[in-house]
């Protein structure tokens, strides 16, 4: 039995219909009792000096619901335990293309809000080697702070994020956006 073609991303990653690597993912704006955000912060294995801020979350598995899968990266990825139900929305959607470690990618993510306590410790024990690789750091950001450094040059993904989060921190209005970033 063959390996499956996973493009040395990880099992998630299937070729799409033009053979381009893609998956689902969840992904969790996780925002504090200070209305701060909290961000990853990675870099491309392929092009080191390449790097951004993100939210928290990754692949979905093929018979995964969203939500259980946006948890459990919330989980791996920060230590933090947040059900299922705990998630608001999805808040967002968006479709994306993006190289990363040299392979261009596509791949569709659901936004998802949930409310933590920054006195919960922040851990990376659950990343995978991969992870290790690539991420850098976790931080938890104030909205301003977030704009100026955008402002001032840093990269977050999407690019709308301090905004959406602005408009989330008073109650979330039943809308979800898309966001199509899928032109390469």
């Amino acid at each position: 039995m063959s390996e499956p073609l996973t493009y040395g991303l990880g099992p998630e990653w299937t070729p799409g219909p033009d053979g381009v690597p893609f998956r689902r993912a969840a992904r969790v704006i996780l925002v504090d009792e200070y209305d701060r955000l909290l961000l990853v912060r990675g870099h491309d294995a392929g092009e080191v000096t390449r790097s951004w801020w993100f939210t928290v979350g990754g692949g979905v598995d093929a018979s995964e619901d969203v939500r259980d899968g946006a948890a459990r990266e919330v989980f791996e990825e920060t230590g933090l335990v947040v059900g299922p139900a705990d998630l608001v929305g999805p808040v967002l959607t968006r479709s994306a293309v993006f190289d990363f470690a040299r392979v261009t990618c596509r791949q569709d993510e659901q936004f998802f809000l949930a409310r933590v306590s920054s006195a919960d410790a922040v851990s990376d024990d659950g990343w995978t080697e991969l992870e290790r690789d690539v991420l850098d750091e976790m931080r938890w950001w104030h909205l301003d702070e977030l704009a100026a450094a955008v402002s001032a040059g840093a990269v977050v993904y999407p690019e709308p994020l301090p905004a959406l989060v602005r408009g989330l921190l008073g109650g979330w209005d039943g809308s979800t956006p898309h966001l199509d970033e899928s032109s390469v």
